[in-house]
């Protein structure tokens, strides 16, 4: 059997055909999405990437026994409506029933970050335990959370939204409203602000050269670039920054004592810069620092293909 998994959670909308035996992708298809399209153009792209993934797997949509799609924002997976998209014109759209109308194939839909999360639980970097959770550093801080292979929910779809829980009291405005938020202090786009405003006062360091001397230019990699050169700047801005992302982790932990958590997003590509200061900080604050068994802390395994893959494997959340 497969299954297909559409992930449009950012600025491109993906299609995977998966394997329900391997997990494994057979068939992909891309194309970029325009943000400020209605929500009839965005439907129109989304299925217009799953014939193609079809097409390029070689197979028959005859073959094909369920779609999955992982969203972004709120999104009522009972009734598979996304509620609100703050990037997209999909208020209250009733994304379930439109793809099922136009394939005649049942349909599931969850929340992106969600998606990543499962993705990672059954086929990547949580495979084989009961309890797992996975981070998205991005344009946000995501969070998905499995207890017994379960995604966990809420009573409105709305749980893990770990991103909005304020790290400091009266700190950066956030993109919800709220201040102190962990996103406004460990997401991608935070680190990239962190990186410019360190940047503005310093101009002998070696980001300046990195970034061709336009600092439109930086990106999530500039800072760790500079470290990597042995930059003293870089090195404060990376350790600031990482500090930020270990304190929401830590109080992860300390509330959910997953198995095993992995952390997602273009930033884990930085493998070991990354992860062996996470764990110094980790290991020196959370609450269970005496007890035997500790949570793994992990590079996610999946990439990009993440939340596609889990989208695929939402059937496995609802048969």
């Amino acid at each position: 059997m497969y299954r297909i998994g559409v992930d449009f959670g950012g600025f491109n909308v993906v299609a995977v055909v998966v394997d329900d035996v391997t997990n494994r992708i057979v068939g992909k298809s891309e194309t970029q999405i325009k943000v400020a399209q209605s929500q009839d153009f965005i439907m129109k792209d989304i299925k217009e990437v799953i014939k193609y993934a079809v097409q390029s797997s070689r197979l028959d949509i005859s073959q094909i026994t369920s779609i999955g799609l992982g969203a972004p924002g709120t999104v009522n997976t009972k009734e598979g409506i996304v509620e609100h998209a703050s990037n997209f014109a999909l208020d209250n759209a009733p994304v379930k029933q439109i793809i099922e109308d136009e394939f005649h194939i049942p349909t599931y839909i969850e929340n992106d970050a969600n998606c990543m999360a499962l993705g990672e639980a059954i086929a990547g970097a949580g495979h084989g335990v009961d309890n797992f959770m996975a981070i998205t550093l991005g344009t946000g801080v995501g969070a998905g959370i499995v207890i017994n292979d379960k995604l966990l929910h809420g009573c409105n779809d709305a749980a893990s939204e770990l991103g909005h829980m304020v790290i400091k009291f009266g700190g950066e405005r956030c993109k919800c409203g709220r201040r102190g938020c962990w996103e406004a202090y460990a997401s991608s786009d935070a680190l990239v602000q962190q990186t410019k405003d360190a940047m503005a006062n310093n101009f002998d360091s070696i980001l300046w050269d990195i970034c061709g001397g336009d600092i439109r230019k930086v990106d999530v990699t500039t800072a760790f670039e500079a470290l990597r050169e042995k930059d003293s700047l870089a090195q404060s801005i990376v350790n600031n920054y990482i500090y930020y992302v270990s304190v929401g982790i830590v109080n992860a932990i300390n509330i959910f004592q997953p198995d095993r958590l992995c952390i997602g997003g273009k930033i884990a590509n930085e493998g070991d810069v990354l992860l062996s200061r996470i764990n110094y900080y980790v290991n020196n604050e959370h609450y269970s620092i005496y007890s035997r068994k500790q949570t793994i802390i992990c590079a996610a395994t999946l990439g990009n293909d993440a939340c596609a893959i889990g989208a695929a494997l939402l059937n496995k959340q609802y048969e």
